[in-house]
């Protein structure tokens, strides 16, 4: 029964006419079947037939200072209104993202402002290399060179097209990757900290003198004298620093920020086997002619055995679809340039970047409500319908205008459209040809990136 059972998967696996991106070491690709019969067999059996050991943060218990940053986290004193603390947007029960369906949260002293962009998770940040352009801006010199630049220099350098099976070459590109939200302005995790500290819009805990009276005030207060010099009090401006730093700590110490414990890391491990459709939806996940999705998630553990982040870091303008239930969206002015800007200032002038996002991690991704920097979709089957018909068949994507005109591309104004990606697959088709997915494809990519929940 086992033989004829995996003989059927292997059929169905075939019929994907896909190519498995190989583990290291690991399975066979479907096209070396007949060179690796063994693997094959187990790998259509939803096995892994090359396990690996992944290499996790070691787990330990919370350093007193990740102990404040916890304190600090939970803390909705801190803000306007008194009822917004970091977690109220980053929910530990819901993998550090907000629970409901709105594009973007409501912040400010009565929580009636709307922000501008879907809150991003605060999970596996702690592996997110900071903002640059290209790999390695320094290339090893003493003094960095500065991001004009290097934005200067990746004008005219080569990129190579991303493909899940050419992820190497797509990593030397000298493009923007890395940093802290959607346009990577913040290059630390204190940096992160102290953005919602402060916005008008989100906890809008005002200067930084009156967010150093609050945490002077909070009842953890004499915790910050357990882990930081005598003085603390003395300077705002050391004691918020002091906070924002604690906060990290919490983020980068607490394994649940971080936990490496899904189905696919069990599988890379060989302690799990994946259903039919999951093997399916990996192999669509990593077929340049199909999902591609491993061009830029990357699935494979890194040199040591790290587990995989689904990410390169890198950015991306995709070109998706204005949200009309953002507020700073009902004024037609209003434009959400990513890198290029309105919160981000230093690379206004770099317009080669006007529209790119960064790449955010597909880890827990089935459990999200709101996709993309401006939450214009709430189901994973909305995204891939994205990917599947923005180009074969946008008028399933984009609104008409009263001529019936598909507006293509209308949250990035014209003249930033040179930036959309139309080169890598599945945006290098055209309009009117097959689009690369069947509805029952989307359902198994679905079902892979099911894998990726931490249970």
């Amino acid at each position: 029964m086992r033989l004829l059972a995996g003989i059927a998967l292997m059929a169905a696996f075939s019929a994907c006419s896909a190519t498995a991106m190989a583990l290291r070491g690991g399975p066979a690709a479907t096209a070396d079947w007949l060179s690796a019969p063994l693997a094959s067999f187990e790998l259509a059996l939803g096995e892994n037939p090359s396990p690996v050991h992944l290499l996790r943060p070691p787990a330990a218990p919370l350093s007193p200072l990740a102990q404040l940053g916890r304190q600090i986290f939970f803390d909705k004193s801190l803000s306007a209104s008194g009822k917004l603390s970091c977690a109220a947007c980053h929910s530990p029960q819901n993998d550090y993202v907000p629970a409901d369906t709105a594009p973007a949260e409501y912040g400010g002293p009565s929580l009636a402002q709307q922000g501008a962009r879907a809150v991003p998770s605060l999970m596996y940040l702690q592996a997110e290399p900071p903002f640059s352009i290209g790999p390695d801006p320094s290339d090893g010199a003493e003094d960095p060179v500065a991001l004009p630049q290097l934005a200067a220099l990746a004008a005219s350098a080569p990129r190579a097209q991303k493909t899940a099976d050419s992820t190497a070459a797509s990593a030397a590109n000298v493009v923007p990757q890395g940093g802290l939200f959607w346009d990577g302005r913040a290059s630390t995790l204190p940096d992160q900290a102290i953005g919602p500290l402060q916005n008008p819009i989100e906890m809008d805990g005002g200067s930084i003198q009156n967010i150093a009276a609050k945490l002077l005030a909070a009842p953890y207060a004499q915790n910050f004298a357990a882990v930081f010099p005598p003085g603390y009090t003395a300077n705002p401006d050391t004691l918020v620093s002091d906070a924002v730093i604690a906060i990290s700590r919490y983020e980068v110490e607490d394994p649940q920020f971080h936990p490496y414990a899904s189905k696919y890391d069990a599988w890379l491990e060989g302690k799990a086997r994946l259903s039919a459709a999951e093997m399916r939806g990996y192999v669509l996940f990593n077929d340049p002619k199909k999902g591609d999705c491993g061009a830029c998630h990357l699935d494979q553990p890194g040199p040591n055995g790290e587990p995989p982040l689904f990410t390169d870091h890198q950015f991306e303008a995709l070109g998706v679809p204005r949200n009309p239930d953002l507020a700073a969206n009902q004024n037609p002015a209003y434009d959400d340039l990513g890198i290029c800007g309105p919160f981000r200032k230093d690379l206004a002038a770099q317009t080669q970047y006007c529209g790119m996002f960064l790449t955010p991690t597909l880890r827990n991704v089935a459990r999200k409500n709101v996709f993309f920097h401006n939450g214009v979709y709430n189901t994973l089957k909305q995204v891939l319908d994205f990917y599947n018909f923005r180009d074969t068949q946008p008028d399933k994507i984009y609104p008409k205008d009263a001529a019936g005109n598909v507006q293509k591309f209308n949250d990035l104004p014209r003249a930033f459209w040179p930036n959309i990606d139309t080169a890598d697959p599945p945006f290098d088709r055209q309009l009117g040809e097959s689009p690369p997915l069947t509805p029952a494809e989307e359902q198994d990519i679905i079902a892979f990136l099911g894998t990726l929940d931490d249970r």
